[in-house]
């Protein structure tokens, strides 16, 4: 259920560090990366220094798909997200501009395929709003309760889980990537 006033914090936290880096494109008010910063459930993305451990960037020109088996080293440096908007995106044909460091990351993942349950986009394969995105990596790398605590207050969050329940739990259960694929096979 949504909340009426302002959004409390998650009753859970999220079991692996996820930082964010808001490029601002979106209505304030419309972004969920905004408001998962203003939560404190995501930290933001340092700007001038990239962090000791490197996190793993979630880039969906990435072939490789996010699995459980980047949990090690996302437990280690985090993994990372871009807030940005889907129409900019498509026709830059890359991420906004950011800290220098964030085009030098070597480890990349995409998201497996997935519905997006927000208003927005409802039903669009691959057009999750970004705290979907977040709380779909996390459930995918084995953080079920973090994944569901972070999406709980935002609209369109049980549609969400609804239309990938199947697709989530056979994304979380396959190995790796190559499990990943083969999952995304039998649905897609």
């Amino acid at each position: 259920m949504r909340s009426s006033g302002s959004t409390p914090s998650p009753t859970t936290s999220p079991s692996i560090p996820v930082l964010l880096w808001v490029a601002g494109e979106d209505h304030p008010r419309a972004c969920t990366g905004r408001r998962l910063l203003e939560r404190k459930v995501v930290r933001p993305l340092p700007a001038r220094r990239p962090p000791r451990e490197l996190p793993v960037l979630l880039d969906p020109r990435s072939d490789i798909p996010l699995s459980r088996n980047d949990r090690e080293a996302c437990e280690r440096g985090g993994f990372a997200g871009v807030d940005c908007s889907w129409n900019r995106l498509g026709a830059r044909g890359g991420y906004p501009e950011g800290p220098e460091w964030l085009g030098r990351l070597r480890e990349r993942r995409r998201l497996p395929f997935l519905l997006a349950g927000n208003p927005q986009h409802y039903g669009r394969l691959a057009e999750l709003n970004t705290a979907e995105a977040i709380a779909a990596a996390l459930y995918v790398l084995g953080d079920a309760a973090g994944a569901r605590s972070l999406l709980e207050e935002f609209a369109g969050s049980e549609g969400f889980w609804a239309l990938n329940a199947n697709l989530l739990e056979s994304y979380a259960n396959a190995l790796d990537a190559k499990g990943v694929r083969a999952a995304e096979a039998t649905f897609f």
